[in-house]
């Protein structure tokens, strides 16, 4: 997991830099030398992560893949593994101790013509190499951000790899005091300016309203530093909200005749999976809907794959995991990734892969209570829906006659600028036809 997990994290920074893909780059070291292994840009825009676990302590040797630390960032935990085969000399952080990107998570003696990996940059153990890297981003001027604009015209030398870094992590080049030669900005200088303006997890502190009033400040921790940055750009997003409401008699009479035969086999049915199938089956009328919206460039990305966010609440706050694939499974199989998804969730330790690549998001808010809620979009995605608790409420037949009926609210919120309202409400009663129907989405009707 963590091999593919950098595998991806390298791919998609080359994507971004539009530069062809580096992995690693290899020197030689003697036998007995002792080599910091460094914690890799793991991309994201992850820029530190908390140690939850050693698997290794000083004295034990480490082979090339083997597991060292369980490390959790603010979207998902990861396994790191070894570089190198060798021997752990010294471990540099505690359980619960936060590690930057490119700080020594352990020393390691190597062995008898180990090969050191080192990362992209090119940087030795010694540190230092960046400095000869050719300072040649003026050529690169159109594919800068805002940030990295701002940094040009500061003028503060540093290498194109420093700029990355300081963009991905908002760092303005100015604020970071420099130590390399002639004013030069290192990688080793943005480390050491992000730890310094790293909030602490908890700092008790005094709010001084008035004398009888005492209180605490409580750093953003895991999901929640995500939620802030992710939720800060989706409320830029202009939402059309559309709300309904759906009988769900029939799926519930469904679902109740096979729940235990489906515990049996050690799959808890409820009614999610029916109402996730029902939206895959819906977006094959509207495949509009499941795309990904580049601002920038004003396009679209119309995507075959039906990757469904679930939006679950966790030990560690919100997180909204996926599962890839909704067009190719059926409901039992829907339910089996929900299952697992949600024993991840409670140990607060979803793989990366498991929240990466998501076209479309649900949110059953209906398990904690409450009939309407406007959903939130998160881009690129163009709508996310939102279920609402189910009630039993009186309705009229066909004839006038009243009967009781269990009815559940549905909104959904979609990307305004390019999604108009009738689209929506199209969609939505397309959904809420196999969800009243269920002997039509079972059968592929």
């Amino acid at each position: 997991m963590a091999l593919s997990w950098r595998l991806l994290t390298a791919a998609r920074l080359a994507a971004r830099s539009r530069d062809p893909i580096r992995f690693f780059s290899v020197s030689s070291f003697r036998f007995g030398s002792v080599v910091p292994f460094k914690l890799s840009d793991i991309g994201e825009g992850i820029r530190d992560v908390t140690i939850k676990e050693w698997f290794v302590k000083p004295g034990d040797r480490v082979n090339q893949f083997d597991d060292i630390c369980m490390v959790e960032s603010d979207k998902a935990t990861a396994k790191i593994t070894s570089r190198y085969d060798g021997v752990v000399k010294t471990i540099h952080y505690k359980v619960d101790d936060v590690a930057l990107v490119g700080t020594a998570l352990v020393d390691i003696e190597l062995e008898d013509s180990t090969e050191a990996t080192r990362d992209n940059e090119g940087e030795t153990v010694q540190g230092g190499a960046e400095d000869q890297e050719t300072d040649n981003w003026e050529t690169k001027e159109s594919e800068l951000d805002r940030l990295e604009m701002e940094n040009m015209s500061e003028k503060v030398p540093a290498t194109p790899a420093v700029r990355r870094i300081a963009r991905e992590n908002n760092v303005k080049l100015k604020d970071v005091v420099a130590t390399g030669k002639g004013g030069r900005v290192l990688k080793e200088d943005i480390l050491a300016h992000l730890q310094k303006i790293s909030t602490s997890p908890e700092v008790k502190a005094e709010i001084l309203l008035n004398a009888s009033v005492t209180g605490r400040t409580v750093g953003l921790q895991g999901y929640q530093k995500y939620m802030w940055k992710s939720m800060t750009k989706a409320l830029s997003i202009p939402h059309f909200v559309y709300s309904d409401e759906c009988n769900v008699d029939q799926v519930m009479r469904y679902r109740n005749e096979v729940k235990d035969s489906m515990m049996e086999r050690g799959v808890s049915l409820t009614l999610l999976p029916f109402f996730m199938k029902a939206a895959s089956r819906a977006l094959e009328q509207f495949p509009e809907l499941n795309a990904w919206l580049d601002e920038e460039s004003q396009t679209l990305s119309v995507l075959d794959n039906h990757n469904f966010g679930v939006a679950m609440a966790t030990p560690r706050g919100l997180v909204v995991p996926n599962i890839k694939n909704v067009q190719n499974l059926n409901v039992v199989a829907i339910a089996r990734e929900l299952n697992r998804l949600r024993e991840c969730g409670n140990k607060a330790s979803i793989p990366l892969a498991d929240l990466t690549d998501t076209t479309f998001t649900l949110s059953n808010i209906g398990m904690v209570g409450g009939t309407y809620t406007k959903p939130v979009i998160t881009p690129p995605q163009l709508i996310i829906g939102a279920f609402g608790k189910t009630q039993k409420l009186p309705r009229f037949d066909d004839k006038g006659n009243v009967f009781p009926a269990n009815i559940m609210s549905v909104s959904w919120s979609a990307d305004h600028r390019v999604v108009d309202g009738v689209t929506v409400a199209n969609f939505s009663n397309l959904w809420k036809h196999y969800v009243e129907n269920p002997t039509h989405l079972l059968i592929g009707a």
